[in-house]
């Protein structure tokens, strides 16, 4: 029987989903809305919601008169750019043991680009978070997290600034990250990079440039994401209607 908290839909969607992976539906059929209802003990409109779901980031499909069934070629999307993931889940699904190592956490006088977009007076600083994600002793991605000090609880230890950025500024700003605005920016490895990275100087990267938003509409982070493109890369669907 499913709890309640989260949510039925998405419990029932996470429920189905690994039912897929493992491979329980071997001729690719997924069972009727009543069964699976039986199943999980939930009503159909949440069974229906959750493959409603399914269906829109590519795992399912439906035909008119036949049932629902695997989605095969939407497996091998292994993490959704729209949808916020931490990047110990992202390594995970790529097949990797994730290891997060904090490398640095500063106050510092943000730049006028990052003072703007995160709407802050001249005087005010910003608590950067820099990180490093490996599989093993292999890196694959580095971060850097910008947020406004006045928000930042003084009495964090490293424990928490190693947690997902969503959890850290619930936990120690007390904000809740609702979205990401987020521009993928293609770059190359500059020396520093290079080296943090493990590829050669001027190496083409993909990065993401993000301002994450709380409830209220307010810019509450900016962050950079660099990611080795031949260890993790993401994928999606694009329908014509």
């Amino acid at each position: 029987m499913l709890k309640r908290s989260p949510s039925l839909t998405d419990q029932a969607k996470a429920h189905i989903k690994e039912l897929i992976l493992d491979g329980k539906f071997e001729d690719g059929r997924i069972p009727s809305e009543s069964d699976l209802a039986n199943e999980l003990g939930v009503s159909r409109t949440t069974i229906r919601d959750a493959l409603s779901r399914l269906e829109i980031e590519g795992t399912v499909y439906r035909k008119q008169g036949a049932g629902t069934f695997v989605n095969r070629p939407g497996l091998q999307i292994k993490s959704r750019l729209d949808e916020i993931w931490s990047y110990e889940a992202v390594l995970e699904a790529h097949g990797y043991r994730p290891f997060v190592e904090l490398l640095d956490v500063r106050r510092e006088r943000p730049s006028g680009a990052i003072r703007e977009i995160l709407d802050m007076t001249p005087d005010e600083e910003v608590t950067v978070i820099e990180k490093l994600f490996s599989e093993d002793s292999e890196p694959v991605i580095y971060t850097q997290n910008h947020i406004p000090s006045r928000i930042v609880n003084q009495e964090i230890d490293e424990e928490q600034l190693t947690i997902p950025i969503y959890d850290f500024v619930e936990v120690c700003c007390q904000q809740s990250l609702n979205y990401y605005l987020s521009e993928v920016v293609p770059i190359a490895a500059d020396e520093e990079l290079a080296k943090l990275l493990n590829v050669k100087i001027n190496t083409p990267m993909l990065a993401l440039e993000e301002t994450g938003y709380n409830d209220d509409n307010e810019p509450i982070l900016w962050a950079l994401s660099i990611f080795r493109d031949d260890l993790v890369r993401f994928r999606m669907i694009r329908r014509t209607t």
